[in-house]
């Protein structure tokens, strides 16, 4: 395990938030394996408080036996200091329950932490908690409130490597200052798409600047997310899953990214994959892009169902599942040119999935040879987003949906520097992060 303080996740300033609220609840951090939801954790614990009791209910089964006589808070908080050594006060001990998932009663508990000891600050992790709950495990609904946590987006990741100040002057929106470091910042990104967002592989690319150990970590990871299918599923649907995850990288090198179940396998058809897809929904391991039937508010409303394209959850691992060769990224056009579709739209989905902001969707009508590649809404407005992956700046299928669909602005993302014109602004894929920020403005 590599040393993360030299990381700082934006969800650390969440946490800081949700300790001080008056209406407080026991909080539940969702998300995909090793995406460093336990590392949270612990550096908030001691970040903010005297101690923190940390209980990790996947490594020690024996654990669970705390609840199982019932929900009596002071007998199990006897446990929990008999077996951490910690005294748990509240407003003092922040008490850690990890893979909340595997232990049913634990998380039934929240509940009574929530109505007969509010004061305590509790916070969980739940790695396959969407899979515990499709179990039809019990859950305290109304009596805890949930984050998200995603692999490091792109600002996080210059942070982490020490480029701090590049950071700032993103979220400063300092354009001027931005182009001074233009190619700088293209460097940074490429770099980017090869190392990903997950903790342990930036942590050892911090420590051993080798991209060859990146990736075996990064391969690491992919093994273990395959031994949690065959753990974690049901048997008769563990082949399916593995056959669907594996499909994902050819069916986003498509020039039409959308998902079609006969790309799994031949004659497939959606009822025989159906649950396989939800299980990696569930598990945080893909996110799912719907396209729209229209072009109207609420976006959610008219969502496609039937008709998506399919992201993994990191960028660095989509490149671990094709065996992109470092070379490749250190040639620095050849990458823009091999990968620029899926690699490309990969890295602007894990940065908007990252701002919380909004649901994305792609627009690709049946009646047009145009197609949106993602559609947003934000303060009650509707907003376009065309990907380019070099300095391509034609955007005719965006002029096509501004004439007919007169958005406040469109925006496209590519190489080239911000810029803005009467009908679109383009913003550098390093600072696609800025595009909520941006829209709010208008």
């Amino acid at each position: 395990m590599y040393f993360y303080v030299a990381m700082k996740r934006k969800e650390v300033l969440y946490l800081t938030e949700w300790k001080s609220k008056k209406d407080r609840k026991p909080l539940i951090i969702s998300g995909a394996r090793q995406v460093g939801k336990t590392w949270l954790l612990k550096e908030f614990g001691s970040l903010e408080f005297k101690n923190y009791a940390y209980l990790n209910f996947e490594s020690d089964e024996s654990l669970k036996t705390i609840f199982e006589g019932g929900f009596d808070l002071n007998r199990i908080l006897s446990a929990i200091e008999i077996i951490t050594g910690i005294k748990v006060e509240p407003g003092v001990t922040l008490l850690v329950f990890d893979e909340i998932q595997e232990a049913p009663k634990a998380l039934l508990a929240l509940k009574f932490f929530y109505e007969q000891l509010p004061q305590l600050h509790l916070a969980c992790a739940g790695s396959l908690l969407g899979i515990a709950l499709g179990k039809k495990t019990s859950f305290p609904v109304g009596k805890v409130e949930f984050l998200d946590l995603y692999p490091l987006n792109f600002p996080e990741y210059l942070e982490a490597i020490g480029q701090g100040g590049l950071k700032e002057a993103m979220a400063n929106q300092d354009w001027i200052l931005l182009q001074t470091f233009n190619q700088k910042l293209i460097s940074l990104l490429r770099e980017y798409y090869y190392i990903g967002g997950m903790p342990e592989v930036v942590a050892s690319f911090i420590n051993d600047h080798d991209f060859t150990k990146a990736r075996n970590i990064q391969n690491n990871i992919l093994r273990t997310y395959q031994l949690d299918f065959s753990k974690h599923a049901s048997s008769s649907i563990v082949p399916r899953i593995r056959m669907l995850w594996n499909s994902i990288p050819g069916q986003l090198s498509k020039e039409n990214k959308k998902f079609l179940y006969k790309a799994v396998k031949p004659g497939a058809r959606s009822k025989d994959y159906e649950l396989a897809l939800y299980w990696l929904i569930d598990a945080g391991l893909v996110y799912r892009i719907s396209n729209l039937t229209a072009v109207q508010l609420p976006l959610k409303a008219y969502e496609d169902i039937n008709s998506f394209k399919l992201f993994i959850l990191d960028i660095g691992l989509l490149g671990a599942m094709v065996d992109l060769d470092v070379k490749v990224l250190l040639d620095e056009h050849q990458i823009l040119k091999e990968y620029k579709g899926s690699m490309t739209e990969q890295y602007v989905v894990q940065q908007l999935k990252s701002q919380r902001q909004s649901e994305c969707y792609y627009f690709s009508p049946s009646n047009q040879k145009s197609e949106i590649d993602f559609v947003f809404e934000n303060n009650s407005h509707i907003w376009p987003l065309e990907v380019k992956a070099e300095e391509n700046l034609q955007a005719k299928s965006l002029k096509i949906f501004y004439d007919l669909y007169h958005p406040l602005t469109s925006f496209r993302t590519s190489m080239s520097g911000y810029r803005e014109q009467d009908w679109l602004t383009n913003i550098p894929l390093y600072a696609i992060n800025e595009i909520f920020a941006i829209a709010g403005k208008r």
